[in-house]
């Protein structure tokens, strides 16, 4: 069974920094894109960055700047480094993952909160 686990979530104050984490286990045989979603309160949930897996990334014009994606192919994980966070990124992070078990399908992790204040 595969799961993926995020990590890394919390309370920080406006400008400050946070790193997300998402760990894929199981048995996997490969793995393409890696992604981070966000879902904030009434609102749709909206891509927030993604990565190839021949390492292309792109991100909402909201994030360009203040985050970074990337990934480790040998620990099956996917990071997002978040600095100078705003109030309005407040929202459930999930981490996306397209994965070869018994065939290709996208795998989602549970969700980390994540909530800018002071």
């Amino acid at each position: 069974q595969v799961q993926l686990v995020e990590s890394g979530g919390g309370l920080v104050q406006p400008g400050g920094s946070l790193r997300l984490s998402c760990a894929a286990s199981g048995s996997i045989r490969s793995i393409g894109a890696m992604g981070w979603y966000r879902q904030a309160p009434g609102k749709q949930r909206e891509l927030v960055a993604r990565v190839t897996s021949g390492g292309s990334t792109n991100y909402a014009d909201s994030v360009k700047g203040r985050f970074t994606i990337s990934r480790d192919n040998a620990k099956n994980t996917v990071y997002l480094q978040m600095n100078s966070l705003k109030p309005e990124d407040t929202a459930v992070y999930f981490c996306q993952m397209l994965l070869l078990v018994d065939t290709v399908r996208l795998y989602w992790g549970q969700g980390t909160q994540v909530t800018v204040s002071s």
